[in-house]
């Protein structure tokens, strides 16, 4: 199973064994700071969508959790079309990935519709 897989979902539960603590301290800083961030969010309602607006507005890429809502939810609909002119906006990308996660990327990135080794 691929890091990518791990970190949106391969199906399956899992439980807090499958992940270890990392101590930051451990390890060194990156130099000169990174030019992007990767951020998770959790969609419980449209109030969340502006922090993943500024996010990708800033130049951030966003996965964000939508399973609070069903996919024929209205709800759902308008957030996926205002995160979708927001993409559209910053000459991004926005992916819906199975019925629980969207993928919103800043200017300049692209998600691929092909998974790798295919």
């Amino acid at each position: 199973m691929g890091i990518m897989s791990k970190i949106l979902g391969g199906g399956g539960t899992h439980s807090s064994e499958d992940y270890v603590e990392l101590d930051l301290d451990d390890f060194e800083s990156a130099r000169g700071g990174a030019g992007m961030q990767v951020h998770i969010a959790e969609i419980g309602d449209q109030r969340d969508v502006i922090d993943i607006k500024d996010a990708v507005y800033d130049g951030d890429f966003v996965i964000a959790d939508i399973t609070r809502h069903s996919t024929t939810d209205q709800t759902v609909e308008r957030i996926i079309d205002e995160l979708r002119q927001v993409a559209n906006e910053v000459d991004g990308d926005i992916v819906q990935k199975g019925d629980d996660q969207l993928i919103i990327t800043p200017t300049g990135v692209t998600v691929s519709r092909e998974k790798l080794g295919n």
